[in-house]
């Protein structure tokens, strides 16, 4: 393929030398000479592993050259790649000044070009960026209609500085985030064969997995550096401590509570996050992260409540009581949580859950619910049917075939899905449906 990489640093070098390493013909383009003349010479404008080596090559066989000229570029060339910074402010908002410059100067080259061009956005931003700001400035400096006359992608990349040609190559993944198909094969077409599973996607969902990973990162290193702040305070080695932790991939290194859900609740997570931090106060250890797990799991909570608030109706069918499927568990569950919030805001509830008996309940968990919510006898049902002909909003938060199978469609009640239900992608067109956190 023919293609063009604007902006040089270390995600465009990178992604220039190496779809020219596979076998492609590349126009780097850059704003800044030195920039091009390092490339011209056969030197990377970026101190990289293998990067040196890897551009003198394809600089040497033809594959890669460099120019400041976007109209030549773009001329020569049938897919695009920007990779020009979005700085950040010390706010947070995102800094598009480049991103918008370039689209502006490719625009203005698209106005006569002859071929449909497809361009592909890397850089990093903000869902909505690109349909909301990017295509418009593309399509008024073209006078052309994004995904009729040109194609437009983003697609965002997942290159560590210091193994970013090795992480070019072996992928974890590939995300091409396509305004129609075309554009999309486009993408795939200059990364086939390698690893990884490729997703193709709706645009603001590719712009929005780059953030996810790295927050990812940033919480999993701000977790390991207070685990091992706690043990060097307790005297214990963290890294024996992070090695039995690291050796468990069922669930501390796997997909396990990752998909977004409801609250977490239970005889254990509370509890251990609650004691984790009192032992580092005790030691004197501030462990903010840690400290702001349970009020970001109650915030999670609230989320819920004002879903049934904002609704304006008052009798409300709760599907789920205990913390987990399958178990008759209410010790610290978030459902019961919830439960008691919406009686004391004087709502009208009734309370299906197949697991769930007052005449069962032993123990902790009674003396639990007596405390908490000591009317629940008089709330819980015994049928699906009797708390859906009560209820106004149905609040799911079970996935118990029998809940699932009554529940009405079309709008004749508001569904509030705190569990993601098997049919929630498609019951999301419907009126009436609302689903928690997608």
């Amino acid at each position: 393929m023919k293609i063009s990489v604007f902006g040089l640093g270390y995600v465009g070098c990178v992604s220039a030398a190496c779809l020219a390493a596979r076998g492609n013909e590349v126009v780097g383009v850059d704003v800044n000479p030195t920039k091009i003349d390092l490339i011209t010479r056969g030197h990377a404008p970026v101190v990289e592993e293998r990067i040196g080596e890897l551009t003198a090559e394809v600089v040497a066989s033809g594959a890669l050259r460099a120019t400041t000229d976007v109209a030549a570029a773009i001329d020569a060339t049938e897919i695009s790649l920007i990779c020009v910074g979005t700085p950040s402010a010390p706010n947070g908002s995102l800094s598009t000044t480049y991103l918008e410059r370039v689209a502006e100067e490719i625009g203005g080259a698209l106005k006569t070009a002859t071929h449909r061009h497809t361009v592909v956005f890397r850089s990093t931003m903000l869902p909505g960026t690109c349909l909301e700001l990017l295509v418009p400035i593309l399509e008024k400096s073209s006078g052309k209609t994004a995904g009729v006359d040109f194609g437009v992608a983003v697609n965002p990349e997942f290159l560590r500085e210091g193994t970013s040609v090795r992480d070019f190559f072996e992928p974890p993944k590939t995300v091409i985030g396509e305004l129609d198909a075309a554009s999309g094969d486009a993408v795939a077409a200059l990364y086939e064969g390698l690893p990884g599973e490729i997703f193709r996607v709706p645009i603001p969902v590719a712009e929005v997995t780059k953030y996810a990973d790295n927050s990812f990162h940033a919480l999993k290193v701000a977790f390991g550096n207070e685990i091992g702040a706690i043990c060097a305070a307790l005297g214990l080695d963290s890294h024996k401590v992070m090695d039995v932790f690291l050796a468990d991939t069922k669930l501390n290194i796997s997909p396990a509570y990752l998909r977004p859900g409801f609250a977490f609740g239970g005889s254990c997570l509370p509890k251990d996050v609650r004691g984790l931090v009192y032992a580092a106060h005790r030691a004197d250890v501030s462990v903010p992260l840690l400290s702001h797990l349970l009020p970001s799991n109650e915030e999670h909570l609230r989320r819920a409540y004002e879903l049934v608030a904002r609704t304006g109706k008052r009798k409300v069918g709760l599907f789920g009581l205990s913390f987990k499927p399958g178990t008759d568990d209410l010790r610290e569950s978030p459902l019961v949580e919830l439960a008691e919030r919406l009686l004391g805001k004087g709502y009208d509830l009734r309370i299906y859950d197949a697991n769930v008996s007052m005449s069962r309940l032993l123990g902790a968990n009674r003396e639990f619910i007596e405390a908490r919510v000591p009317h629940l006898g008089q709330l819980l049902s015994s049928s699906v049917e009797e708390v859906l002909e009560h209820a106004d909003v149905c609040l799911v938060g079970c996935k118990d075939p029998a809940v699932l199978e009554a529940l009405p469609h079309g709008g004749a009640k508001t569904i509030i899905d705190l569990v993601r239900i098997p049919d929630a992608e498609a019951r999301r067109a419907e009126s009436g449906y609302l689903g928690l956190a997608w």
